[in-house]
């Protein structure tokens, strides 16, 4: 519960970046969860969706701070877009399955607080949603992201999501991949 803490590292790790000439980075993380198994629970605030968001919104202020060496901004990027953290026996890449009351109860809050601070980017996740992989999920991408919460930043794949809509059994080949992750709101594929 230290998120003067948190909004001051990553101030620094800002800082650091403007003066190597970054723009953007792929931070904060802020995936709630709930299994001590995934490898990456380690990079988050844990798994409370109300810390979640107080310790997202702190982050976000020091990544996109203003004063940083050379007069830069630096845009941060909150990840993984959504229910990463929720991968089956903590599994990197495993399939989520929850009720849309517990998507929006636990897993969304902090995504909504970084996204009110004034996030300029998101990532989608490589998971699975109840069946609908993220990077290809017009509910959470258009329906909640644009339509209600009227955020209007820009979506990046995570490394290969897109890619991964192959063997998530979704679509046949890389060029349908990218079509269905277009149509649902991906903008931008990191790969």
């Amino acid at each position: 519960w230290n998120p003067e803490l948190l909004e001051e590292a990553a101030r620094i790790a800002a800082a650091e970046a403007a003066v190597t000439g970054v723009d953007w980075i792929f931070a904060p993380m802020v995936d709630i969860c709930r299994d001590p198994r995934w490898g990456r629970v380690a990079e988050g605030a844990g798994e409370d969706p109300f810390l979640g968001a107080f310790m997202a919104e702190a982050r976000l202020r020091g990544f996109q701070a203003k004063g940083l060496p050379g007069g830069k901004r630096i845009v941060a990027c909150p990840k993984h877009y959504v229910a990463y953290g929720a991968a089956e026996a903590g599994k990197d890449y495993n399939t989520t399955d929850m009720s849309e009351r517990t998507l929006r109860d636990v897993f969304l809050p902090p995504f909504y607080a970084a996204f009110a601070e004034g996030a300029g980017t998101t990532m989608s996740a490589f998971n699975d949603l109840s069946g609908v992989p993220t990077s290809a999920n017009p509910f959470t991408l258009k329906t909640v992201l644009r339509d209600e919460w009227g955020w209007d930043g820009v979506v990046v794949s995570d490394y290969n999501s897109v890619g991964e809509l192959v063997p998530h059994g979704i679509a046949a080949n890389l060029k349908e991949a990218t079509t269905k992750a277009v149509k649902a709101g991906v903008e931008t594929d990191m790969m």
